[in-house]
């Protein structure tokens, strides 16, 4: 019995930190498997989960952690380990074989091709994003993200769990349309998996994340703190998650202004520490929305009108808030 449960939490500690395929080479001796695809997956996979130890090490040190942040993400992490586990493969796996009959063209394992299957899952990326974020039901499965008071590494793994599912039909489904071959669409979430998981890096490691030239460039961490954040100035911004070009094409972007302090978090009320409120609390509020609302008119638009709508009038969406708060800047 108690083999067994030492063996789980091995299991359970080896597969969050990303080490099993690295421990497997080291047992099979077969080094030169770390030159090859394989291999380079096995020693990039634990970078992130060893950053997040040693962020909550230096917040310790530094005296500037949230402990409740970290608590949280933790019980998202282990209740989403139970029920969303294989989910979001699975959803892969079925827009790959539906749609791929019905691609426009096909490409191949080549650089240019890859450039061209990076660019269509950064707009398929960013479509999914937007809508999270304007669509009320949508939102309810991303503000679990949103809802940490405090950036770190931590925080991606903060996330409801029937999120990945809609994310990657999403993205999955315009990338297999557009022709992306589905060897090089898995490698593409990998680099893109990594990197977006690198730019959630807080204050403890990386103080200024702007990284000079590089954030005209790319989307930086810095950016991604000021999506992350509920100044009004900064909501609904930066959506990209590599290349921030599509944000600039469609009115978007915002850089981080180092006079503004962010501030982390959703715009409601919420119970930071709290489990319960951080998962579920959106999805609670929108039904109750739903159920005292008059007609099934107003019941859908709760369901499908950006975030703050009411049928009141008395609207808190986030274009309101950024129109109100420009108005009372002048």
């Amino acid at each position: 019995m108690m083999t067994t449960f030492l063996e789980t939490i091995w299991n359970e500690l080896t597969g969050f930190f990303g080490l099993k395929n690295f421990i497997t080479i080291l047992q099979i001796g077969e080094y030169e498997r770390l030159l090859t695809y394989d291999g380079l997956v096995a020693l990039i996979i634990p970078i992130i989960p060893l950053l997040i130890v040693l962020e909550f090490i230096l917040g310790i040190v530094y005296k500037k952690r949230h402990t409740k942040v970290y608590t949280v993400v933790f019980f998202t992490y282990v209740f989403n380990r139970f029920i969303g586990r294989f989910i979001a493969l699975g959803v892969v796996s079925f827009c790959i074989g539906w749609l791929q009959p019905f691609t426009i063209l096909k490409t191949e394992l080549t650089w240019y091709w890859f450039i061209y299957g990076y660019i269509v899952w950064e707009f398929a990326h960013y479509i999914y994003h937007f809508l999270a974020h304007k669509v009320r039901l949508f939102w309810c499965l991303h503000a679990t993200h949103h809802s940490p008071e405090e950036m770190n590494l931590s925080v991606t793994h903060a996330h409801f769990f029937l999120e990945a599912p809609y994310a990657d039909f999403i993205r999955t489904s315009i990338c297999i349309l557009m022709g992306v071959e589905p060897i090089l669409l898995f490698t593409i979430m990998f680099i893109d998996g990594t990197y977006g998981a690198f730019i959630h890096i807080g204050e403890n490691l990386i103080k200024d994340a702007r990284f000079g030239i590089l954030n005209t460039i790319i989307l930086t961490p810095s950016h991604h703190r000021v999506h992350h954040s509920r100044n009004p100035i900064y909501i609904d911004t930066n959506y990209c998650n590599l290349l921030n070009f599509w944000d600039r094409i469609f009115g978007t972007y915002k850089e981080e202004d180092p006079e503004i302090e962010i501030e982390y978090g959703v715009t409601r009320s919420i119970k930071s520490g709290n489990f319960v409120d951080v998962y579920f609390g959106e999805i609670l509020l929108l039904i109750k929305d739903v159920l005292k609302a008059p007609g099934i008119l107003n019941k859908l638009k709760y369901i499908l009108y950006p975030p703050g709508w009411s049928h009141t009038g008395n609207h808190k969406t986030a274009h309101l808030i950024k129109k109100l708060n420009k108005l009372s800047s002048n």
